[in-house]
C-alpha cells in the first residue's frame, strides 16, 4: 500500500535519518502548504540536525496554524532552552502541563532547569546531545532494535544449532537396587501407624499419610543417589509411631547404601543441624573441616581425637566431636584437615566413625 511523505518522511526520522526525511518534505512544500503537521515535523527534523533557524521558522508557521499542540510546543521551547533562556522556555513547558499534564517530557525538562538550569551545564548538552532529551520524541530507533535483534536471534539459532548437532547428555548414574520388594502394600499405607501408642514414646507422632509419604521419599532420595537425605527420612520413620513392618522395610532399605567418598558425598548435614536434632542424623555420613587436639593413640593401633570443627583459617568455631579411626590416619595436629566419616548417636551423644581424611601438601 501506498504511502504519504509524510508517513514515509517520519520513519525515516524514527530511522534517526534526518537529510532524507528533510529533503523528502521540502520537495513536498507546494503539496503541504499551510500544512500543520508538515511544519512540526519538518522544523523537529530541522531541530535534531542543529538548524535552529530553518526549526524556529518552521514552528512559528505552525504556530499559526495551532496553538496548543504538545509536539509543537516542545520543539518551540527546546529551541528556548538550547539559547540559555529558560524563563521562555519554563512557559512553555507550563502551557504543555495545562493541556497535556502527563508529558513527561514536560516534566523532565521542568525538572532539569531547576536543578540544572544554568547556561554552563545548558552549553554541555548542548554540545554532547543530551539536550534532545528534551526535543519533540521520535519513538524507537528502529535501526537501533533491528541491530541488537538480528545479532541476538543469530546467537540463538547459533546456540540451538550447537545443542541440536551436540546434544547434552545427562551424567550417567549407575543403576541402584531394584526396590519392588520394598513397596509398601495399600494395606500397609492405610494402616502406616502403629495401633498401640501407649507402651513407647516417639519422637513424632504422623498420621497415616505423613508415614507413607516420608517413605516414598527415602525411596526417591536413594534412586537419586542421595543416601544422606534419604538417611534423614529413615530416621524420622524410626523415630515415629510408623508400624513396625513399616520400619522393619526402612531398616532393609539403609543396607542398600554407599559408602561415600569426598567426591561423591551429597546432602552433607551442618554440626548446628546435627547438634540440634542428632537422632534425625544417625548414620548419615559428614565431610566436616577443621583442627585435632587431644589424640589417642591405643595399643590395638585405634586412634581418637577431639575435632574442632571450623574453617580453614578457624576464625569460625561450630563445635566439637569425638572421631574414632580404626588406624592411625596420620593427621598433623597443627594442621587444617577434613575428615570423612559416618555419624553414631547413643543417648544423645555425637560421635563420628572416621573413614578417611585429606590435608592439603602445601603447608
Amino acid at each position: 500500500m501506498r504511502q504519504d511523505t509524510l508517513t514515509i518522511a517520519w520513519k525515516y526520522m524514527c530511522r534517526r535519518q534526518f537529510s532524507t526525511a528533510i529533503k523528502l518534505l521540502e520537495d513536498k512544500a507546494q503539496t503541504y502548504e499551510e500544512h500543520f503537521d508538515y511544519y512540526v515535523e519538518l522544523g523537529t527534523a530541522c531541530l535534531y540536525i542543529g538548524d535552529i533557524g530553518a526549526a524556529s521558522s518552521y514552528f512559528q508557521r505552525a504556530r499559526r496554524i495551532k496553538l496548543t499542540d504538545s509536539n509543537l510546543l516542545l520543539g518551540q521551547a527546546a529551541i528556548f532552552l538550547r539559547r540559555g533562556e529558560t524563563d521562555r522556555a519554563l512557559q512553555y513547558y507550563l502551557e504543555i502541563k495545562e493541556n497535556d499534564p502527563q508529558n513527561k517530557v514536560a516534566d523532565a525538562a521542568i525538572e532539569f532547569v531547576r536543578t540544572h538550569g544554568d547556561y554552563d551545564t545548558i552549553c554541555r548538552w548542548v554540545d554532547t546531545g543530551r539536550i534532545e532529551e528534551f526535543y519533540p520524541p521520535l519513538g524507537l530507533n528502529t535501526d537501533k532494535i533491528w541491530g541488537l535483534v538480528i545479532p541476538l536471534a543469530a546467537c540463538l539459532l547459533g546456540v540451538l544449532l550447537f545443542f541440536v548437532i551436540f546434544p547434552v547428555k545427562k551424567p550417567y548414574l549407575p543403576s541402584r537396587a531394584d526396590l519392588g520388594a520394598l513397596e509398601l502394600s495399600d494395606d500397609e499405607k492405610k494402616s502406616a501407624k502403629e495401633a498401640d501408642l501407649t507402651s513407647q514414646v516417639y519422637q513424632y507422632i504422623l498420621s497415616d499419610r505423613e508415614i507413607t509419604k516420608l517413605y516414598s521419599q527415602a525411596i526417591q532420595y536413594f534412586q537419586e543417589h542421595r543416601d544422606n537425605a534419604s538417611q534423614v527420612e529413615v530416621n524420622r520413620i524410626l523415630n515415629s509411631n510408623a508400624n513396625s513392618a513399616i520400619k522393619q522395610k526402612a531398616k532393609v532399605l539403609t543396607s542398600y547404601y554407599e559408602i561415600p567418598d569426598f567426591d561423591t558425598i551429597r546432602d552433607v548435614p551442618d554440626f548446628a543441624s546435627v547438634n540440634a536434632e542428632p537422632h534425625l542424623y544417625d548414620d548419615c555420613w559428614i565431610s566436616w573441616g577443621g583442627k585435632v587436639s587431644n589424640v589417642n593413640v591405643f595399643e590395638d593401633g585405634t586412634y581418637s581425637c577431639d575435632f574442632l570443627i571450623g574453617d580453614e583459617e578457624f576464625r569460625h568455631f561450630e563445635g566439637s566431636v569425638l572421631v574414632n579411626f580404626e588406624a592411625v590416619p596420620g593427621i598433623e595436629s597443627d594442621r587444617y584437615v577434613k575428615i570423612l566419616g559416618q555419624l553414631e548417636v547413643s543417648g544423645g551423644k555425637i560421635l563420628v566413625k572416621g573413614r578417611s581424611v585429606y590435608q592439603s601438601v602445601h603447608k
